[in-house]
């Protein structure tokens, strides 16, 4: 379990986030505060790729009005002592497709690497397991821990089993996914379709253990019941490996619905994807229709001025996120996207862009989660924001919390590895 951490640590976060010192937990608890955020200095967006189609004039991409509490009730819903008691990831996923919160709608809770076993005397017992993904469903859109269940396979032992195992023609014996985004499919027969990273060990190296080595997408029929043993599995072309372990491009990090049907107010119809690219985790972006999910010369790539065929023209539209984010629009024609700052970090941020291309502005933080910091070793990460799960003006956000000594932290921490949540409320100008 240690060398998954450690190999997330380079990979997710590269080398020189892996280098950052976390602060000891010795820190004053603030529950509630308030920002209002003016022109901001020191702290810059990414301009050289700016969005030139974009219609900037009246978007101010420099201010918002916010404050920003804690969600305990959200957060209390993942601590749990029995069955599932951690994982990270975290996409929750409308089943109805429609991106807004509702109690009566069904989602699917997406999680990477999860802990599975039983908590007594504050210790894990022996037996407990990782798995390499899991889900949940959560019945409405409230924090009620009766309408929550989660979902693993199990093997013929009866041994837990992670529900997503790779079964593409390029996949080979040994490896696992880990999840990213996904999206209801309502031009597809109502069908979700999750970006699944084939992950691999690497026998005999050490903090570098693991690799990445493609894309998948995983399609589950509506109507299937975890652990989605109809699932279907097609390798897909949307991973680019660099000469060095942190500068891959992954696509998958985050994705918006930009459709009437997902609920937008001004659709344009298409999905758009996001993706990670290098050091500097720069963001990339493609689109389709979403009826042309699976035709992938239909796919566009964002090339700094017009939507491009090739890939390899995709450029940055803003810099220093991190490798799971969201992007969700805000009501007033502008878009805000949210991520943990440098991938790793005690940082919350948001940029506000003036199309799901941008431009973006520079970094507005929203939270720092050092209160999460239980040990010097503990280290936050991949914030998002839950549109789904959201009230009208305010964005609920999660991030996640691990530890660069996983293996002996989780004995004497056994919740540790669970996400945490925030409530951002906003606050529009009249226009």
């Amino acid at each position: 379990m240690d060398r998954i951490i450690l190999y997330k640590i380079v990979t997710k976060f590269t080398a020189a986030d892996a280098k950052i010192q976390v602060p000891v937990a010795q820190l004053f608890f603030k529950k509630y505060f308030v920002v209002t955020l003016f022109c901001l200095t020191g702290i810059c967006s990414c301009s050289t790729h700016q969005n030139q189609a974009a219609k900037t004039v009246n978007k101010d991409l420099t201010h918002l009005q916010f404050s920003v509490e804690e969600a305990p009730e959200w957060t209390n819903l993942f601590y749990r002592k029995s069955g599932w008691f951690g994982g990270d990831g975290i996409f929750v996923l409308p089943q109805n497709g429609i991106d807004t919160a509702s109690e009566n709608t069904a989602y699917t809770i997406l999680f990477s690497d999860t802990e599975i076993g039983e908590i007594e005397n504050n210790k894990p017992k022996p037996g407990y397991v990782m798995i390499h993904n899991s889900v949940a469903t959560l019945q409405g859109a409230a924090p009620l821990e009766a309408n929550l269940q989660f979902h693993w396979d199990k093997k013929t032992t009866g041994d837990p089993e992670s529900i997503f195992i790779p079964s593409t023609p390029a996949s080979r014996p040994g490896e696992y996914y880990w999840l990213g985004d996904g999206f209801v499919n309502q031009e597809i027969n109502g069908d979700t379709y999750i970006f699944g990273y084939r992950i691999k060990d690497v026998p005999g190296a050490n903090i570098f253990g693991f690799e990445q080595e493609g894309s998948t997408f995983i399609i589950i029929p509506k109507g299937s019941k975890p652990p989605f043993k109809d699932q279907r599995q097609i390798d897909i072309p949307f991973f680019l490996q660099g000469k060095e372990v942190d500068d891959n491009t992954i696509y998958g990090s985050g994705i918006l619905v930009n459709t009437a049907k997902a609920g937008m107010v001004n659709p344009d119809g298409y999905l758009y994807v996001y993706g990670i690219k290098g050091k500097n985790k720069e963001l990339l972006v493609a689109r389709v229709l979403p009826k042309n999910i699976e035709k992938f010369t239909a796919w566009k790539y964002w090339n700094g001025a017009s939507w491009d065929n090739d890939m390899q023209k995709a450029v940055a539209i803003t810099n220093r996120v991190s490798n799971e984010l969201s992007i969700s629009p805000i009501g007033d024609g502008r878009y805000a996207l949210v991520f943990q700052v440098d991938g790793i970090s005690t940082k919350l941020g948001l940029r506000l862009g003036a199309s799901p291309v941008g431009p973006f502005g520079p970094i507005i933080e929203l939270f720092d989660c050092k209160e999460a910091i239980e040990s010097k070793k503990f280290f936050t990460y991949n914030a998002k924001a839950h549109p789904a799960l959201s009230k009208a003006g305010e964005l609920l956000v999660s991030y996640n919390v691990n530890s660069f000594d996983f293996h002996n932290d989780i004995k004497i921490y056994p919740n540790l590895y669970r996400p945490r949540f925030i409530r951002v409320k906003y606050q529009l100008n009249k226009q």
